[in-house]
């Protein structure tokens, strides 16, 4: 029981080392530099319709690449 309550109060302590570095908002003049195209999760449209339609045409499949599901249409 010693052994239970110990590992307890450690992951209680440890959890707000898990939370972010920071607590306060994205502040207004921030917001600029997160709106670059770098920062985006596909920075170059032209280039991922390039890609998706080379892996469409090998795969003979389309989907997959984004979250979840595949070209089958399961999730």
């Amino acid at each position: 029981m010693t052994l239970r309550s110990a590992l307890l109060s450690l992951a209680v302590l440890a959890l707000p080392l898990l939370q972010a570095c920071t607590l306060e908002p994205v502040q207004p003049w921030d917001r600029d530099l997160l709106a670059e195209d770098k920062m985006q999760l596909v920075p170059d449209p032209v280039e991922n319709f390039i890609d998706e339609h080379i892996y469409f045409s090998k795969e003979g499949a389309s989907g997959g690449q984004g979250i979840g599901g595949g070209g089958c249409g399961c999730n």
